[in-house]
């Protein structure tokens, strides 16, 4: 695959159809109001594993050949990529070693160990992860499956905005919660078929602004590994392959604060009775902080995930 099509996001929704969740869209009157335009939520983290990072990885395991899967993969992630390709070589008969930082949230490590996954810890501000799972794919025989730079992953998780589209119909703007963009990527290739016109606009920890940087420099820039509460986008540079898309498709990338998402987190709780980790509350922080100027009437809000723990939970509410 030289590129990312509408088509690979399609063939991607035909793999993982009947395995990954189709997620519910929320609405809020009082979100609306607040706005200032009708806001549809895709609330990923009722997805299989409480986050999107299923669809990617099944899509991408799926299509291992029958040896491949024998030997088994390895990922490295922060944790709900970790989970996901846990889950999805469980389910396909296979195996899976996965690095994790020794600073992940306990759940998340817990979970991953629950649906089978060998996990290795490392130190996320010393080491580097990518080098560190290249070499133990190659000493164990197994196949590396990136959490975002892979186009298998970017169109398994492009079906988020390919499902909302379907739902809700055409949209004016897209807010996506960006980490190493492999979400955006995928959603933006899906949506700006499908929906053409609409604003692409990704939002990361203004703690972790190298997506940011990098659409104003026109290349990929390499920040500090950023310290914020939202774990899950705590990366210091965006992909090679996810930015080479983002930098077309993608209008803008907002920043918000880790107090801004400490308070989506709140909204989510209180007004939508939802659960919703940092990382998958940043893009409603960004669209309830106003961080997004002329907003269209008709709004789509990725939330990409769900997974922290109840003593995490009640910490960050109480901080907020």
């Amino acid at each position: 695959m030289a590129e990312l099509s509408l088509t690979d996001v399609q063939a991607a929704a035909g793999r993982i159809a009947g395995v990954a969740h189709r997620t519910p869209v929320l609405t809020s009157r009082t979100l609306d109001e607040r706005a200032g335009a009708q806001v549809f939520l895709k609330a990923e983290n009722f997805q299989r594993i409480g986050a999107f990072k299923f669809r990617g990885a099944f899509n991408a395991i799926s299509r291992l050949s029958p040896e491949e899967l024998a030997r088994g993969v390895t990922a490295y992630s922060s944790g709900n990529h970790a989970q996901a390709v846990a889950l999805a070589a469980q389910l396909v008969g296979s195996r899976a070693a996965i690095l994790m930082p020794a600073d992940a949230p306990p759940t998340k490590v817990a979970a991953a160990k629950g649906y089978g996954a060998e996990v290795v810890s490392y130190d996320r501000y010393t080491q580097d992860r990518a080098a560190l799972a290249t070499e133990l794919a190659k000493d164990r025989g197994m196949t590396l499956i990136p959490p975002y730079d892979h186009y298998d992953v970017m169109a398994g998780q492009g079906t988020v905005a390919l499902e909302l589209i379907e739902e809700v119909g055409q949209l004016g703007a897209l807010l996506v919660p960006v980490g190493g963009g492999g979400l955006m990527a995928g959603c933006a290739t899906a949506a700006t078929a499908l929906s053409p016109g609409i604003r692409m606009i990704g939002v990361e920890p203004a703690a972790g602004d190298d997506h940011a940087r990098s659409l104003a420099a026109g290349e990929r820039v390499t920040i500090d590994v950023p310290r914020t509460i939202a774990d899950g986008q705590a990366i210091a540079t965006p992909g090679e392959l996810t930015f080479a898309i983002n930098r077309r498709l993608v209008e803008a990338f907002a920043l918000v604060t880790d107090e801004e998402i400490l308070a989506a987190m709140t909204f989510a709780f209180e007004r939508l009775k939802i659960v919703l980790d940092p990382s998958g509350a940043s893009a409603l922080a960004a669209l309830l902080a106003g961080r997004i100027q002329g907003l269209p009437e008709r709004v789509g809000v990725v939330l990409s995930g769900g997974n922290v723990g109840l003593d995490r939970l009640q910490a960050l509410l109480a901080q907020g």
